[in-house]
């Protein structure tokens, strides 16, 4: 009896010791008018100056500007609960010539955002809805379709993207922080970026839903910029550009949150989580200062995205040890001003920044040890596998990846071009290619295993090969069962090209063409 009475006294004592600050005892008011950042701070102020604890948000609307979360810090909305970010740009604090979004978080630990409410960004009130942004980077002169690629033919703005006014940036920032948890909250209509993690170690993001307006440029869910031990996993994330980014940026352009530090961005798992994106899925690395490495991607589904998986290197990070498996990925062609173009898959090393001897930009890394297995692909653009003389593709995998390859209703006016927007060379940033199935150049060690292609109401002249490589240095294609487009009569399953050491273990009826191959 008495031990039970002493469990008893632990657990009151332990619930009394848990400190919970309600932000309507601190003056907010949630009737959706009233600006409630001071009120919200002191609250979170209160909290952490008395060793942490939980700051609750109960039922009702609490506009709000810039806020900081500090250590030991849960904020928890209940259901029903929405803070939501104000109209007006002036409610932002200013940063760099632009301003924070509703968090802003730096050098903490032990934070959590929490709960079944909703954080609102307040996006549709930071964009022009009636208009569409314009292609400017790279132009469209390379273009099959030169000045009508990606045309609206009906007028409208198509698959936009809707034009930017001047706007908050990030919607919630975690700077060099350590132990961060966001979890089961609803997070919607962001102004730019919706969460970046940067610098950060030990961080959870589990069970979000996360909705952006799929018309709005920049609006990415999930940033993740040279962190480490850190998973996302169970999430619903429908962004309007990438949904998720997995990159080694020590600083960016004017965007806030940086603090030019030199470390790897390693140990990432994003596992069990539904995504859309009006760009890619899934991007790992673009111009990237630090490496990326060891990347864990499994049982995700991607639909209603425009690339579903971009690995980019553009600068001197390398990117390696990269393993997918049991995804399922839908591509499509999109109109405007979007990057990416129907890809399932996309590899691409290529430089992206003028080269400077005897500076940081004068060698580009690599990307190496990547594998996708047990892969389902439906799209409408080819797998590109995009080496550079000055960059070879190392140890790339595809083992038991179907594809079935159909046709676009927008072929017209965005079919058979290859996109490498943020590359350097302007003729390289948008221009027009015959498309095959997987498309791999500069590659050594690539392994195409059980690999199944099939082409649905193929009709444009420009899809090719089944398998199209060049410039490589062994390549291995086991039980390839496909062939290449119906449509294109001089078209052949397997084209090979310019490259040494091939293991070649097919059906002996099917065509393979070699050109300038030695073993």
């Amino acid at each position: 009896m008495k031990k039970h009475i002493s469990i008893l006294f632990i657990f009151f004592s332990i619930i009394s010791n848990a400190q919970t600050f309600d932000v309507t005892k601190y003056g907010a008011i949630g009737d959706g008018k009233t600006i409630n950042t001071k009120a919200l701070q002191n609250t979170i102020d209160a909290c952490f100056k008395n060793g942490g604890g939980t700051v609750f948000v109960p039922t009702g609307i609490f506009m709000t500007g810039t806020l900081n979360l500090k250590s030991n810090v849960n904020l928890h909305l209940e259901s029903g609960a929405v803070i939501k970010g104000s109209a007006n740009i002036n409610d932002y604090i200013p940063v760099n010539g632009v301003h924070y979004g509703m968090f802003f978080t730096e050098n903490s630990e032990n934070i959590t955002i929490s709960g079944s409410g909703t954080i609102d960004a307040n996006g549709d009130t930071f964009f022009d809805t009636t208009k569409a942004k314009k292609i400017e980077w790279g132009g469209t002169s390379g273009t099959r379709q030169k000045e009508n690629f990606r045309k609206v033919v009906d007028g409208g703005i198509g698959d936009g993207p809707i034009v930017p006014k001047e706007r908050p940036y990030q919607t919630i920032i975690f700077s060099n922080c350590k132990r961060v948890t966001i979890k089961d909250v609803f997070i919607t209509q962001s102004t730019f970026w919706t969460i970046l993690i940067a610098d950060c170690d030990s961080v959870l993001i589990d069970g979000i839903r996360l909705w952006t307006n799929m018309l709005a440029p920049n609006a990415d869910g999930i940033d993740i910029t040279s962190g480490r031990n850190i998973t996302v996993s169970n999430c619903d994330v429908r962004a309007g550009d990438d949904a998720i980014i997995v990159v080694g940026y020590a600083s960016h352009f004017e965007v806030p949150g940086f603090k030019d530090l030199r470390h790897s961005s390693e140990n990432i798992n994003i596992v069990n989580c539904n995504l859309q994106s009006a760009s890619s899925a899934i991007r790992i690395g673009y111009f990237d200062h630090n490496s990326v490495r060891n990347i864990n991607i499994s049982n995700c589904n991607i639909t209603n995205s425009t690339r579903g998986i971009g690995i980019f290197l553009r600068d001197q990070g390398s990117l390696e040890n990269i393993n997918v498996s049991n995804v399922n990925i839908e591509t499509k062609l999109r109109t405007g001003d979007w990057w990416g173009n129907g890809e399932p898959i996309h590899i691409s090393a290529v430089r992206g920044k003028v080269k400077v001897a005897g500076t940081e930009t004068e060698t580009l890394g690599v990307i190496k040890n990547v594998t996708f297995s047990n892969i389902n692909c439906k799209a409408e653009n080819g797998i590109l596998i995009y080496g550079s003389e000055e960059s070879v593709l190392q140890n790339i995998n595809f083992k038991n990846v179907t594809f079935d390859f159909i046709d676009s209703k927008l072929n017209d006016v965005a079919g058979g071009n290859i996109d490498l927007r943020g590359c350097l060379d302007e003729k390289q940033q948008l221009f027009q290619r015959d498309i095959p199935g997987i498309y791999g150049q500069y590659v050594d060690e690539l392994t195409i295993e059980d690999f199944k292609l099939t082409w649905t109401k193929t009709r444009m002249p420009y899809f090719t090969n089944g398998i199209e490589i060049n410039n490589f240095n062994d390549v291995r294609i086991i039980n390839f069962k496909g062939t290449g487009s119906p449509i294109n009569k001089n078209a052949v399953p397997v084209l090979l090209e310019n490259g040494t050491k091939t293991d070649l273990n097919l059906d002996k009826k099917m065509v393979v063409k070699l050109v300038n191959v030695k073993n």
